[in-house]
């Protein structure tokens, strides 16, 4: 559900945040980044999980919306049969038995961040949805159209509203940085054919290459600006953007030191992040000075890359 981009992206806003700390030896800086590595990738989780629990309680809020119809002094016919079969959409309630979001919810205390106020807005837009008035036209229940409306619910009704977007900017925590991971994990989520462990989004694999990353880059900074520093010209070190260098030394420690990433994977990913989080500027610049370092260490023969053809998930970006 992650991809290797993103890793990119958490580990440089950790070397960033270490940029303005002091520590005194290599070992103190690479523990104390995993520390904010590590919180960094667990609050995008909770994020993804506040997400699920927003489709959740809109679907649920139907039972109360009928019952709330239900207790009016002189309900109509029609408010007393209002259709919940949202409620007790199958798809839904198998992600509530998953024990592993339980548990990422209670221990996150993740409800806190579920508005009421917004749940009942959203869900007034669902009922209008015409995706919804089929969902419900319908008492028969099938694996792929409930899926479909709890799809619905977040890319058609949560994310067409600019001002629940605009609440999760100022509300929703993470949202900010990690809005496009979020769209994507989704999308992601609706793929899969058995849900993922809530506990442990990130793969063995990806674990090991976010930390390796951020552990080599620390130890091998020096290494990587004695490399970078010649080819800056007439450019200043100290007036480059922090971005750019803390992505040239990331950049520099792929292609030395991970052996099983393609060369152009590399080069290509560093570029598209500078110009997500950088100058505009930023993008040529990468390119150029990481295209003319790479150049020079592969004439050193510095650069060792190993082909694995059976192991497709080694080249992921």
């Amino acid at each position: 559900m992650i991809s290797r981009r993103y890793i990119r992206v958490k580990v440089m806003q950790t070397l960033y945040v270490l940029e303005t700390m002091e520590c005194d030896t290599i070992e103190q800086e690479q523990k104390q980044g995993q520390k904010i590595l590590d919180d960094k990738l667990k609050r995008s989780f909770d994020l993804f999980a506040i997400c699920l629990l927003y489709i959740v309680r809109v679907a649920q809020y139907a039972e109360i919306s009928a019952q709330q119809k239900a207790n009016k002094y002189l309900p109509t016919n029609e408010d007393l049969n209002v259709n919940i079969k949202i409620a007790q959409n199958t798809f839904m309630l198998e992600l509530l038995a998953n024990d592993s979001l339980q548990k990422r919810v209670k221990e996150s205390h993740l409800e806190q961040h579920i508005s009421q106020d917004w749940i009942k807005k959203m869900f007034q837009s669902l009922t209008i949805s015409e995706p919804y008035k089929e969902y419900i036209s319908t008492i028969e229940r099938n694996n792929k159209a409930e899926k479909a409306i709890f799809r619905h619910i977040w890319f058609g009704v949560l994310l067409q509203n600019e001002k629940m977007v605009e609440y999760f900017d100022d509300e929703m925590p993470g949202w900010e940085d990690d809005a496009e991971l979020m769209v994507n994990m989704m999308e992601n989520f609706f793929h899969m054919t058995a849900f993922p462990d809530f506990g442990q989004l990130l793969s063995f694999e990806k674990t090991k290459y976010a930390n390796d990353l951020l552990a080599t880059t620390v130890d091998k900074k020096d290494f990587c600006m004695d490399l970078i520093k010649p080819k800056l010209q007439n450019w200043d070190a100290d007036r480059v953007a922090t971005i750019d260098l803390i992505l040239l030394c990331m950049g520099i420690t792929e292609l030395v030191f991970f052996e099983t990433i393609p060369t152009k994977v590399t080069i290509n990913e560093f570029i598209e992040i500078s110009k997500m989080y950088s100058t505009r500027q930023s993008g040529p610049f990468i390119n150029g000075v990481l295209d003319n370092i790479y150049k020079e260490l592969e004439r050193e023969n510095k650069i060792k890359k190993v082909d694995l053809p059976n192991k497709k998930t080694q080249h992921e970006v």
